[in-house]
Formats: structure tokens, C-alpha cells, sequence
């Protein structure tokens, strides 16, 4: 398989599990006509390495610190659009789903699929078509023959419908961390909801506030509310 039909398709893995991104690094390297110029812990990382190596696909986590998947696919196929992104992820329900293909990934798999089908979906982005898992293609039927659109649904685990346009730069992750403490949460709480660490949302945390000059979780339920993220409480009735 190569990318112009002489080179190899030359692929940067990104992932913040250690063992799970050396895995598949290894299972590239074993594969003909792929070469791994380079690998990520996190999106920042995987957008530096776009800028690098320049290759022609990368294997994109979702749920990573610092910058998460769908926002790292988004800054790459506005920055380097001759990059195509597949996301290989442990979830395939509908929140992370719609937001990756939405952001601009081409391809999206669970980390159940093997080494023929990674390398089938790598094939069918770089001849310019999606390189979608069956589970994913019945998904996206499913919803097209209910007649709803990717955000249809409404609220995702947080409560967040999820505009379009998120004011001050804000991911949908951390708008999706910023309502359930607009919900009062505390961090372990959301940690539970989101399935991840406290660690990684302390981190989304930090970054939202930097982001949108919050000192304090008060001011964070304020600009929720004002923003349209959460929805303030209705009047108490006796």
C-alpha cells in the first residue's frame, strides 16, 4: 500500500497509553507498504508531528490530555489538509463518533478492529473515500434513516448540546467538562461521568479557565450559563 503507489503511507500513531501506542507502532512496522514516522502522547504532540513528518495519515486517540482527539483533527485538516486522520478509538457511541467526523476525520475505528482492517480503512482514505468499521456505517445509517442530524440527539454525558462555535477556543471536551461543573460537580465526580482521570480533568479544567480568564469555579457556572454551556437552575417551588 503506498500513498502515490511507489512510497510507503507514512503514518504518525497518536495515543497517551504508552502500551497501547507502542502496540500498534509495532503492528504498523509489520505491515507492508506503512511506515511510522512518528508517534504521540496527546494531541498537542500529534499536531507538532504533523508539522514535522508531513504524513499522510494519522491514527488519532480520542480521549487524550492536554488537546483531545477531535480537537487535534481539527486543527490538522485546517492546517495541513494534505493529512488525513483515522480515528482509532476505544469508543464508538454516538458523542465521540459525530464530533470526530464533524471535526474532519476521514476514517474512524474501534480498537477491536485488526491489522487488515486498520489497513483497509488507511487504503480506502488515501484513494479519497471513508474508511469507516461496519459499526460505525450502521451507526451512520441508523441516523440518517431516523432523519436526524450528527447533534440531534441533544445533550451528550454532560449535559452539553454542543454548539458549533464554542466561544474563546474552547474544545467540545472542555465545554463538556465545563458544564458539569456549571452542574456542580466536583472533579472525581466528572472523572467518574467522563470515564477518565481526576488528573485529566483537573487538566481540561486548568485550560478552560486559561482559556476563557476564569478564576474560579463561580465565575466557570457563570460563563457556562452565559455561553449557552448549561442551563441555570429553575426557580425552586414549595
Amino acid at each position: 500500500m503506498g500513498g502515490d503507489g511507489h512510497r510507503p503511507v507514512r503514518v504518525v500513531v497518536a495515543d497517551d497509553q504508552t502500551v497501547v501506542r507502542e502496540g500498534i507502532v509495532m503492528l504498523l512496522g509489520l505491515l507492508p507498504g506503512v511506515e511510522v514516522v512518528g508517534s504521540a502522547a496527546d494531541g498537542l504532540e500529534a499536531v507538532r508531528q504533523v508539522a514535522e513528518h508531513a504524513p499522510d495519515i494519522v491514527l488519532m486517540d480520542l480521549r487524550m490530555p492536554r488537546c483531545d482527539g477531535v480537537e487535534a483533527t481539527r486543527r490538522i485538516r485546517a492546517e495541513y489538509p494534505a493529512t488525513q486522520v483515522v480515528v482509532l478509538t476505544t469508543f464508538g457511541d454516538d458523542d465521540s463518533l459525530f464530533p470526530a467526523l464533524q471535526a474532519g476525520a476521514r476514517g474512524y475505528l474501534t480498537k477491536d478492529a485488526g491489522g487488515e482492517e486498520i489497513v483497509q480503512a488507511m487504503r480506502n482514505v488515501i484513494s479519497g473515500h471513508a474508511g469507516l468499521s461496519p459499526q460505525v456505517q450502521r451507526r451512520l445509517l441508523e441516523r440518517l434513516a431516523s432523519g436526524a442530524g450528527p447533534a440531534a440527539d441533544g445533550a451528550g454525558a454532560g449535559g452539553w448540546a454542543g454548539p458549533r462555535a464554542l466561544p474563546d477556543g474552547l474544545t467540545a471536551r472542555e465545554a463538556e467538562v465545563l458544564a458539569l461543573v456549571a452542574e456542580g460537580m466536583s472533579n472525581g465526580e466528572i472523572a467518574r461521568r467522563l470515564h477518565v482521570s481526576t488528573a485529566t480533568v483537573k487538566t481540561h479544567i486548568n485550560n478552560l479557565f486559561a482559556k476563557a480568564g476564569l478564576r474560579d469555579r463561580t465565575q466557570a457556572m457563570r460563563y457556562a450559563f452565559r455561553h449557552g454551556i448549561a442551563q441555570p437552575p429553575g426557580p425552586q417551588r414549595g
